[in-house]
């Protein structure tokens, strides 16, 4: 939901407090409460605060009045002292909290209370986000009696008011930790390998020698047989693994299994039919994210809505949003679009990268050797402009372009040209809503120049691409994608605030260059025009290394337009050397991929798992696919097949992250309506949906409440709460989309 750029926590504390068994002489302890007057029915002592922050009683809450203008959390800060903690103890802290306004991140610690005021146990949550109500079990690595309970609630750039009740540091309770069932040890692509494809599989083993596979049909035959290759310890998930290769049995089939040391694996495909699926699939995501309109039953079963947010009660409605306070004075029309992952928002720069991805998508089909134009034709997806004569995915990536296009600053204002942000509700809502039924007030915020940008390049993308279908709307985008250069050149420093966090997520963004080098870039391969081309040349990202281990996303966008630059068809002087840094940028993932014992191109520095990592691996898998775009050569072909089957099922999890793809597939991805996990009359997310992925930032509580101290891999947890490793996001499932769809070429 935050889905921003954002520091990762410091793992060390984390690692301390991993989830441990209580020792066994402990195991009959008798329940003890460590702290005082947590339930605040006649006083707040012997709670304090710091001096900048009053704390008063209110409905038997403590209630803190805090002071905006705090540089760090620490800053106001509510707490008790002398606290007694016992080395080796389990304790279960639990409390209610709420703020006013909602969305404000609180650090709850269990620390030292003097120098050098060691943190023991830290959560951060986004308060009314995911509830109220947290509830964390540790283990004290220490004895003392300086222990001390703390809310960190400074760095609000504005004054807010905390409250909480029912605090609690209960010892000798039983701990809690989280196992996840992983399944067999045998970690397969569980969906489909290709017949001509790559076939490769992942075994959890305590051996050290190698050992005797053997891959069996459906009846239980015997068809391949071979031995393991031992990898050591996997650093991603901690474990002792194996290798499989059996890429050598090229048979069509349904059913299979490999077994290996005891273990069988999660039946699998050989076949090339499932990728044709999976690619419509992922695509078909979008209608169901559409704002303003109805959402049909005979196109979508089970996923039929009313129409949100277009001004019928109880919606504040998008057509007519004023800004934040201060910001203007006018209001648009923002109706349409796509609402950006499990929340109501819909912002420009993710909107950007994720028309940029999809449009990219179908323009490799027209260009790439092994690109298919009808894959995405009229009469593909079933949504409403099915039948009329222009390909699906131009129709519906459109929706989002219209919005894209309202959300620029109109002529006569300050700002003209200029694109708003991001809209959103003036709060953050409950889960689950479905769009129709949110109370809360719209507003746009503050236009900034990589929205602008946004707009510059994907406008001037959908000029070239849907000229053929509609002049008149590709000379109505490529006049706004002008409008929009121009004035981010007039305005090449406002960025979105970090703060501006409540009631939607931030995409803060301060390093622009690489939205100049994309919007100059797409212009460009429009117009053909010299004075973008210099901008191309003249760009400080043109020879960077912009394939780094994380991959591409929304903040960083210089690989789009190295990507288009490198493969739509253009005259730049020096493209020889663009497409040399796509195969270079190739190379290395496909190192990482070769080297990595589940066979993926993504190492993250340290093992840091970023947010939405399953996305930033189908990004890295699209560079290599590229690289057989521009060469032809077989391993880049089989490295981009081979990336998603991590996806699919072969990780440490033995999940595949694609609802309704695999045995064992995520099915609870944050959503306010998709949100069957709490309202059962509600579906599941639909079929071909991504999950955003382990994240070692772990952000909200019903993460941290079970991963502390996970390990890459085994950051992820399948609940609808844990929007920080289980979110759905339109960027994520374009990313899909495009490596589905160049793995269906394949077959």
């Amino acid at each position: 939901m935050k889905r921003r750029r954002t520091a990762l926590l410091s793992l060390t504390a984390l690692l301390a407090t991993g989830l441990t068994a209580l020792p066994a002489a402990q195991a009959g302890a008798e329940e003890v409460e460590q702290l005082k007057n947590g339930t605040f029915d006649t006083t707040t002592e012997p709670w304090w605060t710091t001096s900048n922050v009053t704390a008063e009683l209110s409905d038997g809450q403590l209630c803190a009045d805090v002071p905006g203008g705090t540089a760090n959390r620490w800053d106001a800060t509510v707490g008790q002292n002398d606290i007694t903690l016992v080395e080796g103890e389990s304790y279960r802290f639990s409390f209610s909290a709420n703020g006013a306004p909602e969305g404000h991140v609180v650090r709850a610690i269990v620390g030292l209370s003097a120098a050098p005021y060691d943190t023991y146990f830290e959560v951060t949550p986004q308060l009314s986000v995911s509830g109220n109500d947290y509830t964390y079990t540790f283990t004290a690595p220490v004895d003392t009696t300086q222990g001390q309970v703390a809310f960190q609630v400074g760095g609000s750039a504005d004054d807010w008011r905390f409250c909480m009740d029912d605090v609690s540091l209960l010892g000798g309770v039983a701990p809690e930790p989280y196992e996840p069932d992983t399944g067999p040890r045998v970690r397969v692509n569980q969906v489909a390998y290709l017949p001509s494809g790559p076939k490769n599989a992942t075994l959890v083993t305590d051996a050290t020698g190698k050992l005797p596979w053997q891959l069996r049909d459906a009846r239980g035959k015997t068809v391949a047989h071979g031995w393991t290759v031992p990898r050591g310890t996997d650093v991603s998930s901690a474990q002792n693994v194996h290798s499989i290769d059996f890429g050598s049995y090229r048979k069509r089939g349904s059913g299979l299994t490999l077994t290996v040391d005891g273990e069988t694996s999660r039946p699998f495909d050989i076949d090339a039919d499932v990728y044709e699926q999976l690619r419509l699939d992922a695509a078909k995501y979008y209608y169901t994210q559409r704002s303003g309109i109805a959402i049909r039953d005979d196109l979508r079963p089970g996923y039929a809505r009313p129409a949100g947010h277009v001004d019928v009660a109880p919606n504040k409605g998008d057509g007519a949003v004023p800004c934040q306070p201060g910001v203007c004075d006018y209001t648009l029309d923002v109706t349409g679009g796509w609402y950006d992952a499990g929340d109501h928002g819909k912002y420009v720069v993710n909107g950007g990268i994720s028309v940029w991805e999809l449009l990219s998508t179908y323009e490799r089909a027209l260009h790439a050797r092994s690109g298919d134009p009808a894959a995405f034709a009229d009469r593909t997806l079933a949504i409403p402009e099915s039948g009329n004569r222009v390909p699906d995915l131009l129709d519906e990536v459109r929706w989002e372009l219209e919005f894209l296009l309202k959300m620029q600053v109109p002529e006569g204002q300050p700002l003209a040209g200029m694109a708003h942000h991001k809209i959103h509700d003036e709060q953050w809502t409950g889960l689950p809503l479905l769009p129709s039924d949110d109370p809360q007030k719209r507003e746009l915020h503050p236009p900034s120049t990589a929205a602008t940008l946004n707009l510059a390049a994907t406008a001037a993308q959908a000029a070239r691409l849907y000229k053929p279908y509609d002049r008149q709307f590709a000379a109505k985008a490529l006049a706004a994608a002008r409008k929009a250069w121009a004035a981010a050149l007039a305005h090449p420093d406002r960025y979105a605030s970090e703060s501006d966090g409540i009631g939607g997520g931030t995409y803060a963004d301060n390093n622009v260059t690489d939205e100049f080098y994309w919007a100059a870039a797409e212009l460009y391969l429009t117009t053909g025009e010299k004075e973008f081309a210099d901008r191309v040349l003249n760009s400080p990202v043109r020879t960077a290394d912009i394939f780094g281990p994380l991959g591409y996303d929304w903040a960083r966008t210089a690989a789009a337009a190295r990507l288009d630059l490198a493969t739509v068809p253009n005259r730049l002087p020096g493209r020889d050397k663009v497409r040399k840094s796509v195969i270079k940028g190739a190379d290395g993932y496909l190192a990482t991929l070769k080297s990595h014992p589940y066979g993926m191109p993504y190492a993250p520095v340290d093992n840091l798992y970023d947010w939405g990592s399953n996305h930033q691996i189908a990004h890295n898998a699209v560079v290599i696919a590229t690289a057989h775009d521009l060469t032809g050569a077989a391993k880049y072909r089989d490295g981009a097949v081979q990336s998603i089957d991590y996806l699919l099922g072969r990780n440490a999890l033995n999940i595949s992250y694609v609802t309704g793809y695999g045995e064992v597939s995520a099915q609870n991805q944050h959503a306010r309506w998709y949100a069957h996990q709490l309202d059962p009359n509600q579906p599941n997310p639909p079929r071909g949906t991504l999950a955003g992925g382990p994240n070692s930032s772990i952000q909200d509580p019903y993460a941290q409440s079970k991963l502390q101290g996970c390990v890459g891999q085994f950051c992820y947890i399948d609940d609808i709460q844990s929007w920080s490793t289980n979110e759905h996001t339109i960027n994520w499932n374009s990313a899909l989309t495009r490596l589905a769809s160049f793995v269906a070429d394949q077959g």
